[in-house]
């Protein structure tokens, strides 16, 4: 087990690179699963979470290779249609293998997901398309069993736009019979990369990036290369990071476009903004302002940042408000910033945040990916010695996050603990 030891005050500055985007390497990972062949995925994240994915399609007979920043799959065909509750407990993306099963094999038998202890995230749309593709769908046990001839094209309309859901029906209607249209598509980049992976591999898709895809079957596929796109939350997360320690600090390898509402924020803080093809650069105003954030789906702002955002407002000069539109109870992060010394009253979805002159390193206990992220913030500009615990947590989602803020110029180091 270990944990980060912070000592804070450090004005970060320099600058570094973004890695590829982990939503994105768990989406493009189970698409193996619709051919045989030789793949390659260049600019992966080394991830607990994309191990744990590798893991679960191992088990499936599906053969990987990690290389550094690249990982090689080989397919020879599947050795058995189900995903076992010991691998899918760890990851809730673990249910993206479900459309892939049942598209080429006819089954599909998937433990139901586990992954961040927060917030139910129910899998009924995943089901409902899958059902609507003519598939017969069973939760037994705990797992959910899905069996069909041939999936056949169907339109599918999801009353909330779903990033799982989208991905997945799109990944069983590539091999369907006729057309399939889904209404209400995710437009976040991870799925639009998928979307483009799958093109490259055969399928027919159109309308790609708009609120309405359209998918015309075909009777196989072929295996691709991708190179993945950069992490938008962890290149928002670095962003943060140089805005709450008032530092001056250029993120390269990223894509601009996919942080558009969080630059629009930071420029709303008073945070001067640079942009390039593929980088960002933060410099610093001398006071930090309040500025009220809703997190909305694509491109609003992103629930995978409000955590950390509430860490930067937790110093801002004045109060703001964070409205939790799209998992109402996620504000486990909340306790532990009051450890420190925040100032934040929550009610329902919505937590009222009033800024402190300062913060105070204490020990804190992270819960989830984006809730960890937020403590090592607030644990950059916390006065004195702030010790995260439990930091596996982020390890899900970003990559030795600690290298890259010690070169910015933080002082935190990875710490080895015995804890039961």
């Amino acid at each position: 087990m270990y944990k980060f030891v912070i000592n804070g005050g450090k004005k970060l500055s320099g600058e570094v690179k973004v890695s590829g985007a982990k939503n994105s390497v768990l989406c493009l990972m189970p698409a193996a699963i619709l051919a045989n062949g030789n793949y390659k995925f260049s600019n992966t994240p080394n991830l607990i979470d994309s191990i744990s994915m590798s893991n679960l399609l191992s088990s499936m007979g599906i053969e990987f290779k990690f290389e550094e920043n690249s990982i090689e799959i080989q397919n020879n065909g599947l050795k058995t249609f189900e995903a076992p509750y010991e691998f899918v407990k760890k990851m809730r993306a673990s249910i993206y293998v479900l459309g892939p099963l049942v598209s080429r094999y006819g089954y599909a038998k998937v433990s139901l997901p586990g992954g961040c202890a927060w917030g139910p995230r129910p899998v009924n749309l995943h089901i409902e398309g899958i059902e609507k593709l003519g598939a017969k769908v069973e939760i037994e046990q705990g797992y959910i069993i899905a069996k069909a001839d041939r999936l056949k094209g169907a339109k599918i309309e999801f009353n909330v736009s779903s990033v799982g859901a989208t991905a997945n029906i799109l990944m069983a209607a590539v091999l369907a019979k006729g057309t399939t249209t889904i209404e209400n598509a995710a437009l976040e980049p991870e799925v639009i990369s998928l979307a483009y992976f799958l093109q490259k591999m055969g399928a027919k898709i159109s309308s790609i990036g708009t609120k309405t895809l359209e998918i015309e079957g075909v009777d196989e596929l072929n295996s691709a290369n991708e190179n993945v796109i950069p992490d938008r939350i962890e290149a928002g997360t670095l962003l943060t990071a140089g805005a709450i320690t008032k530092g001056n600090i250029k993120i390269s390898r990223c894509n601009p476009n996919h942080l558009e509402s969080i630059i629009s924020k930071l420029r709303s803080v008073g945070f001067g903004i640079t942009i390039g093809d593929d980088f960002v650069s933060l410099l610093s105003p001398n006071s930090i302002e309040p500025v009220d954030i809703e997190t909305e789906i694509y491109p609003g702002f992103p629930t995978d940042m409000q955590a950390q955002w509430m860490s930067l407002m937790s110093i801002a000069n004045g109060s703001s408000t964070i409205r939790e539109n799209i998992y109402f109870d996620r504000f486990n992060h909340v306790p532990e910033l009051i450890r420190l010394g925040a100032n934040i009253d929550v009610d329902k979805n919505i937590a009222v945040v009033k800024g402190v002159e300062k913060l105070t390193g204490a020990k804190v206990m992270s819960t989830d990916l984006r809730a960890s992220a937020s403590l090592v913030l607030a644990g950059l500009v916390a006065e004195g010695t702030t010790e995260v615990l439990r930091i596996y947590h982020l390890d899900r989602g970003y990559e030795k996050i600690e290298n890259k803020l010690k070169k910015l110029g933080a002082d935190i180091e990875r710490v080895y603990i015995d804890e039961f």
